[in-house]
């Protein structure tokens, strides 16, 4: 499997192998896994694969994996000229800016266009899962001097696409922003924290603390609080006792 997605078909899963036959290894498990039966395999397969099969079909250097077999024809070089339309995948949430500004490469050095909308919708899964799909003019785009580069069968590369040469769905619109004037406290205001509330400070000070408890406060000594009732019954006598 591995063979072959990397060394004969790695546009027939969307990969695009840089110059030296190199694709990024967390894009190959991105491949693998929408493969029925595929969806278990993890980096640690692939070291396993590494050091304990006889005659290894790949490589793997830091975090790219290419085939070990550098005689499969590279399909990357071809004649063939771009259809009339291409589909490119962006984030949802960089449309607005892309509408404004055009298609810039994000993921890959550059941007990845397919032939098929289906394999662009796959591709556009890959880096959010609910892609925005845009339809590209190519006469369009090669009137403003874009080249596109065949890579493999399928799928071509471009620098960028300028605004104009493409359409899309309809750009959402930002929410206004909210103008209204906040509700009068009436002079009460919230405490900071649930269920607390604000301290008067010139109460709290004017409050009667006995002397021997400010003592003791003062000391650090424990208090008791028994014998803090006891002495303030002493001094609030009832009055039927005077």
């Amino acid at each position: 499997m591995l063979a072959y997605v990397l060394g004969r078909r790695p546009d027939e899963f969307g990969l695009i192998p840089d110059e030296e036959g190199f694709v990024r290894i967390k894009d190959l498990l991105k491949a693998l896994h929408e493969e029925e039966g595929w969806g278990y395999v993890n980096f640690s397969h692939l070291n396993e694969v590494l050091l304990s099969a006889p005659g290894i079909p790949f490589e793997i250097r830091q975090n790219d994996i290419r085939s070990a077999d550098r005689t499969a024809p590279d399909l990357g070089i071809s004649a063939r000229e771009p259809p009339k339309l291409l589909y490119a995948c962006i984030r949802s949430r960089a449309y607005p800016h892309v509408h404004a500004e055009g298609i810039h490469p994000s993921s890959h050095p550059q941007v990845v266009l397919a032939a098929d909308r289906v394999m662009a919708e796959r591709l556009g899964r890959r880096i959010d899962p609910d892609p925005v799909i845009l339809t590209v003019n190519v006469r369009c785009a090669c009137e403003a001097g874009v080249v596109f580069e065949p890579s493999g069968e399928g799928l071509f590369l471009a620098g960028h696409i300028p605004p104009g040469c493409f359409s899309g769905p309809p750009v959402p619109r930002e929410k206004p922003a909210d103008t209204s004037k906040p509700a009068a406290d009436n002079g009460l205001s919230r405490p900071a924290t649930p269920g607390g509330f604000p301290l008067d400070m010139e109460k709290a000070a004017s409050a009667h603390v006995p002397q021997s408890l400010k003592l003791r406060v003062e000391k650090g000594r424990k208090i008791d609080r028994k014998r803090f009732r006891q002495e303030k019954w002493k001094r609030e006598k009832p009055p039927w006792k005077n």
